[in-house]
């Protein structure tokens, strides 16, 4: 595809822009700062990528990795403000969540350890996991402030800040995951898959493609369990004090 071509394209940002404008939707403005924003960014990444495909460094490609990391923890983390320590338990949870699909993959010898492979499977991991962050810790922090005098009749009655806080807990874990499950149930039914559908295009075997799909399906599973998991249990202790009185307030 061309700039030329891609200039044309441009017809699929003034429709939005013109519904907006004759409804009176207000959104002009954030469209076309969205739009903006996506040229550069993804421009830019485009030749970040290039540069750190040609050089095949560990270091560039630990760099990349680092980079999406620490964006991810940063955009996650504002969900969960009032949770004490909450920068820190994204980041540990990405990390790990990194460190665990990326040992799997290169150890078993599923995809090879280059920057071609890395970067772009750590991508969709960790933009993944960020999503799932911010699903849990908006579901979990409602939860919470909802059911404060539940959680405060439980501990007053000799029960721990685990059994307190045990049903919002997995109540959140389990709202967090269901979008995936949910999605990968009608995976090429209703719906061609990203990464699939970029790979026929760029002229590769269709079976091939659902291969690498596949792949992706299995590992955003897995993603979408540990981010939740992990970063739930986490975060639930640092909502009570030493005397495991609930700390949190409406």
């Amino acid at each position: 595809m061309s700039f030329l071509t891609l200039s044309i394209t441009l017809i699929f940002v003034l429709i939005p822009i013109l519904l907006s404008k004759t409804l009176r939707l207000g959104l002009e403005k954030d469209t076309i700062i969205a739009t903006v924003r996506s040229i550069i960014q993804l421009l830019a990444v485009g030749y970040i990528l290039k540069f750190v495909f040609d050089s095949e460094s560990l270091f560039y490609i630990f760099l990349m990795v680092t980079l999406m990391i620490v964006v991810a923890t940063h955009n996650a983390q504002k969900k969960g403000a009032a949770i004490k320590g909450i920068t820190w338990k994204v980041g540990v949870t990405l990390v790990f969540v990194e460190v665990l699909t990326q040992g799997i993959l290169i150890g078993f010898n599923i995809t090879p350890p280059t920057a071609q492979y890395v970067i772009s499977i750590s991508g969709m991991i960790i933009g993944n996991s960020m999503v799932l962050a911010i699903l849990f810790l908006n579901r979990f922090t409602a939860e919470v402030d909802d059911h404060q005098d539940e959680m405060e009749l439980i501990l007053s009655l000799g029960g721990t800040p685990k059994q307190a806080i045990h049903s919002q807990l997995i109540k959140s874990i389990k709202a967090s995951m269901i979008p995936t499950i949910e999605s990968q149930k009608t995976v090429g039914l209703v719906q061609l898959p990203g990464m699939m559908s970029g790979q026929i295009i760029a002229g590769a075997d269709p079976i091939q493609a659902v291969q690498f799909q596949l792949l992706i399906i299995f590992l955003l599973l897995t993603t979408a369990a540990v981010t939740s998991v992990m970063l739930g249990f986490l975060s639930y202790p640092t909502l009570f004090n030493d005397r495991m009185q609930l700390l949190r307030g409406k």
